[in-house]
């Protein structure tokens, strides 16, 4: 399995989800899962089906976690560039086609929140940014075909 870069803040932010997970969420979930039970024929009871399907994703989440978490490198803070984009890096690109602007902060695939603009290292845009320097140019291709983007800024992110 491949290490997993983390900074200490997004360690602990994993650590703090996993057991949100075990102490919280798992144990609704099986009170679901035994009140649904209660409902009869266990054969005809979807509430019950629905119920023993979401235990079972949230103990592959849990086990996925565990797992992962085991496998953790920490990266220090003063090790992220400020000058290339590596992984922690938020990087402000423009679009070359429409001149749209757009940040990216690179992270690793634990990390990824698409909602906050955090993108994996390991997905095609990430792949296509690493290493690069402000005022490059990249041309990434994407399942929907190129995209063509200038580095405009680059900044160390440590919260995440």
């Amino acid at each position: 399995m491949d290490n997993a870069y983390l900074t200490r803040i997004g360690l602990g932010k994993l650590k703090g989800d996993l057991e949100h997970l075990v102490k919280v969420i798992r144990p609704e979930a099986t009170a679901d899962l035994a009140s649904a039970r209660e409902h009869g024929d266990l054969s005809e009871n979807a509430e019950y089906d629905a119920a023993r399907e979401n235990v079972a994703d949230i103990d592959r989440r849990i086990a996925e976690l565990q797992q992962k978490l085991s496998y953790v490198t920490i990266i220090e803070e003063n090790s992220i560039s400020n000058h290339e984009a590596r992984i922690l890096s938020k990087v402000t690109l423009q679009n070359m086609a429409d001149g749209s602007k757009i940040d990216y902060t690179l992270v690793d695939p634990l990390q990824t929140d698409p909602t906050k603009q955090r993108i994996s290292v390991k997905s095609p845009i990430g792949k296509g940014l690493l290493g690069k320097k402000v005022d490059d140019e990249v041309i990434i291709d994407v399942p929907s075909g190129k995209i063509h983007f200038k580095v405009l800024a680059l900044e160390r992110m440590t919260d995440i």
